[in-house]
């Protein structure tokens, strides 16, 4: 029989939830942040279909009646070219181990499989190269044992100095891998700067992109997604297992500190994660109590520094709220917000849901 692949209109919500209903029958969710989907119908009926956020492919599935007709062929023939479409030569793949077999035959490499989950990646671009390529431009030797964190900074708060400082005094050189992904109110180039100039004391700390293998949305996406489901888990031991295979390994880091966590379940569930699998690869956790604010005794983090701005008691011109502002942030943070990038950011988390 002669299939036809469709794409979708993914802005037709009956024709989304389809597409939900057959996914779950394979126990795989349609997840917000897809911008592509393909489909191929029987008698009206969906009998496969494969997606894609950006360079991930995800949420394939074939009906089992069909598998060995071609159909894998047909979708991720198609898929590939609307990848080419976008130049986009370097993509990543997320399925469940028993289909690792048919990707490994179009040319797609194994990252890292845990259980219930595999991700595997097509191109010349990849994990070990790409950590190579870092190691050198970096200058990060493999000889010196080091310390790592992983953070976001979404801004650069005085709870993350704090922890970055604690590393810093109970190892030798300290790596900080900043989540590179552009999912955050703050775009990566402010948070990168901010982090920089944040640190510059601390001569033993180097800041380093993270890039596409640290909490991105290939290796965890409900990290930005913030959603709990029965994924979440895998995925969680899918990341702390690459960090550990190629990371670790190829930087020499033998430990890595974390923030304690007190309210966020996936970054608990991370948290939990990172301390089982790094074990089996040598590498200590340790988890640093989060510092408060003294007036208040609250925890200082980025999501309360969002919050204040968001605030109908916020207003950048009153001098108490700038003076409020300094016990949560560094002052390169402070500067950076009363500056023109700065104030065009307040207005957008005025204006956000988040």
């Amino acid at each position: 029989m002669n299939y036809v692949v469709e794409k979708l209109n993914i802005n037709d919500s009956d024709e989304v939830d389809k597409i939900k209903v057959f996914l779950d029958s394979f126990q795989l969710s349609y997840e917000k942040d897809i911008d592509y989907t393909i489909v191929i119908r029987e008698a009206g009926e969906i009998i496969a279909t494969c997606s894609k956020s950006k360079d991930v492919l995800k949420g394939f599935a074939v009906k089992s009646s069909i598998q060995g007709e071609g159909i894998t062929n047909l979708l991720i023939k198609s898929i590939q070219d609307q990848l080419f479409k976008e130049n986009i030569f370097h993509s990543f793949i997320f399925t469940k181990p028993l289909y690792k077999n048919i990707f490994q035959s179009f040319g797609y490499k194994i990252i890292a499989e845990v259980e219930g989950v595999i991700l595997l990646e097509y191109g010349f671009y990849g994990i070990n190269k790409s950590l190579m390529e870092m190691k050198k431009e970096y200058s990060i030797d493999g000889i010196t044992p080091k310390a790592a964190l992983v953070m976001n900074c979404n801004p650069f708060t005085l709870g993350h100095y704090h922890i970055i400082k604690k590393a810093s005094l109970k190892s030798k050189e300290v790596l900080v891998f900043l989540v590179e992904e552009d999912s955050s109110i703050f775009p990566f180039k402010t948070r990168y700067h901010l982090v920089k100039e944040g640190t510059k004391g601390l001569k033993n700390v180097k800041i380093i992109p993270g890039g596409k293998y640290i909490i991105s949305k290939a290796t965890f996406p409900t990290y930005f997604l913030k959603e709990e489901n029965e994924l979440l888990d895998a995925y969680t031991k899918l990341d702390a297992t690459i960090f550990g295979e190629y990371f670790c390994k190829i930087f020499n880091i033998k430990q890595r500190f974390l923030g304690e966590e007190p309210y966020c379940k996936v970054t608990q569930n991370y948290n939990t994660s990172l301390k089982e699998i790094l074990g089996f690869y040598k590498v200590k956790t340790k988890i640093i109590s989060r510092v408060t604010e003294c007036n208040s005794n609250e925890v200082i983090s980025a999501s309360r520094v969002r919050a204040f701005i968001k605030s109908k008691e916020f207003h950048i011109e009153n001098p108490v709220c700038r003076e409020d502002l300094d016990r949560l942030v560094p002052k390169t943070t402070l500067d950076y917000l009363y500056s023109k990038g700065g104030r065009e950011i307040i207005k957008k988390i005025k204006l956000s849901n988040k």
